[in-house]
């Protein structure tokens, strides 16, 4: 069984100060990794890294930059994070490998996102687990743009025709207007009160946007928070399942 899941940047870093990780979090996190028995490909958000720099030039899914230190600042302190989830897995026991979407794809003129997977392909075939994560991205007639995790997490969902799909969070999954866990979503415009609108399509931030873009996938998705991630991992269904 194939499964792609994303760890929250909210759930790995403290977002509260620039460039720090919630150590204890994700070594949790590693540890139920460790422990699944699944084809596992992983994707985790930018947290309190790559999000700092993004502002600071002003760089986000739609707006780019065409100076290259401006990118690398934001490419590395992605990297920086990829290292610390890395390092974390590996001492756990997990034989993670990186995936830097900045070398591995790009959007065309269209917006269009072009993002290779023979690379993740073969790192799973040989038992290794792809890490990848939010970065800058090459746009045609933009320079550089980003990439958010969830963008990623739909790419490798759709090409490695994943069973399942998870997000982990600092939320035990998605809320109703009276703040309970709503546990199955196959209908926006159901829930769309309770997101914030209709109109909310933010990839990179809001629930709206996640929950839209997951309805689009074709393998079932679950939104769930940390205490939750080895249920998920052992083939439970907590949280909000979407589909």
């Amino acid at each position: 069984m194939t499964t792609v899941l994303k760890l929250g940047g909210s759930l790995i870093t403290d977002k509260e100060r620039a460039e720090t990780l919630d150590d204890a979090a994700l070594s949790a996190a590693a540890a139920a990794i460790a422990d699944s028995d699944d084809e596992l490909a992983l994707v985790h958000g930018a947290g309190s890294f790559g999000h700092h720099y993004a502002e600071t030039h002003g760089v986000s899914v739609t707006e780019g930059t065409t100076d290259a230190g401006a990118a690398l600042e934001i490419h590395g302190s992605m990297t920086t994070l990829n290292r610390f989830v890395l390092s974390r897995l590996h001492a756990a026991g997990v034989s993670a490998l990186p995936v830097h979407p900045l070398s591995a794809g790009a959007r065309d003129a269209d917006a269009t996102l072009e993002f290779s997977l023979p690379a993740v392909e073969t790192m799973l075939g040989e038992d290794f687990v792809p890490v990848s994560h939010g970065d800058v991205l090459a746009h045609a007639d933009h320079g550089v743009t980003i990439l958010s995790g969830d963008e990623v997490v739909v790419r490798f969902a759709d090409g490695l025709d994943a069973d399942r799909v998870g997000l982990c969070s600092t939320v035990d999954g998605v809320y109703d207007t009276d703040g309970e866990v709503i546990d199955h979503i196959d209908d926006f415009d159901a829930v769309a009160a309770a997101l914030g609108g209709s109109d909310a399509t933010d990839v990179t931030g809001g629930m709206a946007g996640k929950v839209r873009t997951l309805l689009e996938l074709d393998a079932p998705a679950h939104v769930f928070g940390a205490d939750d991630l080895a249920a998920f991992l052992a083939g439970e269904e907590p949280g909000t399942r979407i589909e």
